[in-house]
């Protein structure tokens, strides 16, 4: 008998309530234009008014400018193209993208995850699931797909309830997207759209790079990873044997129809780069184990290379002063080291593993992850002419000087005031459930704020993490909880959003909890959030 979580009247009306919200938010193109259209208005009025501001280590006032006259218009004329194109984005996330994807396509990532969780002693395997899941962001949004019924298949191998894999690994990749062990495209996302808004500052802090949030994301994957166990193990799961909820998949036909996310393949890509997650098997195939340790190899050659490379009094990767940090030719070059890093490996799996049969399919497997990259290239053109408005109207300086004015008028200046910043990007992750479109919208008001306060944008950056995944595996706008609901369905037919819901809620608050309190470490001990990223400017 299928047993299911029955949410609360009071449950179902606040899920209800935040659907109806969420439902009403135009697409977000559409809604970044909206916006761009009512910074213009706000801004002519302003300039009509007279407005500037002096922001504090500035010489000179800052006046604000009206897009709607006539040198806002030509401003818009002159530069559309260059806006777009010099979103700070698309130059870092489409270059790693490119290598991301031939690890991910060529199996790869898929059976990296599977030799770690497939050797995990029984007891051991909620950790690992969690650690795993936490980290999976490096495939991008992939990983919502390909860690829960992996997860799935290994816990119901290892006698252990496979729902309570299911479930956890689902939570563990949403519920800690933001973070990783590894540099992935969602930093260098994040520190584009945070570079782009400090370039107005008189004292920016230290430039934001892919790795300027490294240490957190390192301290945070490990401690958001053991709760995450700690949760599968001590409250799913027995919960789920009290339930006596099913342990072996519903014979449907048409379960796993809509798993199938990854777009087609073109038809002369080799076969297996066309596998999707419900065809993998938890246990890897000969080949497969040739191509990890072939990829392992050349991952610590290049490595190594790299080191060598860097290491060297008179390398040309340090600055001027022999150092790498704050700002060196080091720095600058993550995005070049993390796209070798990953392509080399990627490349070496997959032509001994077999899902590459010639050098003409790699430029094919690229072209995938471009393709699927369409729609944020299309955002990005909207958020790019946003950001660039934003910042050369001034209207984002004015804001954050009365912001900051209005907080030191309260008192809140100190981390009272970030907590207040994490809890907002929490509730707003609700209803925007897109990392870059939220942190676009977020970045271009609180990062000049706070920097007015003394923060570096980098940490800033940090603490926007901690609000913008914990809170989306609970509302109906991530599109991911509904193909979840799908791979819950083949388990317990019955499972309706209230069911997900109920699984995911003992989740969230412990990771939140646990996030803020691995932020309030590093901010009552002044470590640095990542190279040469501080606290304090």
């Amino acid at each position: 008998m299928t047993t299911t979580a029955t949410p609360t009247s009071r449950t179902d009306r606040a899920l209800a309530a935040v659907e109806r919200v969420g439902n009403r938010l135009p697409d977000p193109f559409l809604l970044f234009l909206g916006l761009f259209l009512l910074v213009g208005v706000i801004s002519t009025a302003l300039q009509l008014a007279g407005t500037s501001v002096t922001i504090p280590g500035a010489e000179e006032e800052t006046v604000v400018r009206g897009l709607f006259t006539g040198e806002g218009l030509a401003w818009l004329t002159v530069n559309l193209g260059a806006n777009f194109i010099g979103f700070p984005p698309l130059v870092t996330v489409v270059t790693i993208l490119l290598a991301v994807t031939v690890a991910e396509r060529t199996g790869l990532l898929s059976a990296a995850i599977r030799a770690s969780l497939g050797s995990a002693p029984r007891w051991l395997l909620p950790y690992a699931v969690g650690f795993v899941g936490v980290n999976a962001s490096v495939m991008a949004d992939a990983a919502f797909i390909v860690v829960p019924p992996l997860a799935a298949m290994v816990f119901k191998a290892a006698g252990r309830h496979p729902i309570a894999g299911l479930v956890g690994g689902f939570a563990a990749v949403g519920a800690g997207y933001s973070t990783s062990m590894l540099v992935t495209s969602l930093d260098a996302l994040f520190a584009g759209i945070t570079s782009s808004v400090t370039g107005a500052l008189p004292q920016a802090g230290a430039a934001v790079t892919p790795v300027s949030n490294l240490w957190f994301n390192m301290v945070s994957s490990v401690v958001l990873a053991l709760v995450a166990g700690l949760v599968i193990d001590r409250l799913v799961e027995p919960r789920l044997v009290r339930e006596g909820a099913p342990v072996d998949m519903v014979d449907q036909e048409d379960a796993g129809a809509t798993l199938e996310s990854a777009p087609a393949a073109e038809d002369d890509v080799a076969p297996a780069l066309r596998a999707t997650p419900t065809e993998l098997s938890p246990d890897l195939e000969p080949a497969e184990r040739r191509g990890l340790r072939v990829a392992g190899l050349v991952f610590l050659v290049l490595a190594a290379v790299v080191v060598a490379a860097v290491l060297p009094g008179g390398s040309p990767w340090r600055n001027d002063d022999g150092a790498f940090l704050p700002e060196s030719p080091l720095l600058d070059s993550t995005v070049f080291i993390v796209f070798v890093l990953f392509l080399g490996p990627a490349l070496a799996y997959g032509f001994v593993s077999g899902s590459l049969r010639e050098a003409a399919d790699v430029p094919k497997v690229m072209g995938l992850g471009i393709k699927d990259m369409a729609a944020f290239i299309v955002l990005a053109f909207m958020l790019g002419q946003f950001i660039a408005l934003f910042n050369w109207t001034n209207v984002g300086s004015a804001l954050a000087v009365a912001g900051a004015d209005g907080l030191e008028s309260i008192g809140l200046t100190g981390y009272p005031a970030i907590l207040g910043f994490i809890l907002l990007a929490s509730v707003l992750n609700l209803f925007i459930v897109s990392g870059s479109s939220m942190w676009t919208l977020m970045g271009a008001v609180f990062v000049p704020l706070f920097a007015l306060l003394g923060y570096e944008p980098g940490f800033v950056q940090a603490a926007f993490r901690v609000g913008d995944s914990a809170t989306q595996v609970i509302t109906p706008m991530n599109p991911y909880i509904w193909i979840f609901l799908v791979m819950l369905k083949r388990y317990e037919p019955e499972a309706g959003l209230g069911t997900v819901i109920s699984r995911m809620i003992p989740f969230v608050v412990p990771f939140w909890i646990s996030w803020v309190t691995v932020l309030t470490v590093f901010y009552l001990t002044g470590a640095d959030v990542g190279p040469g990223v501080g606290i304090r400017i």
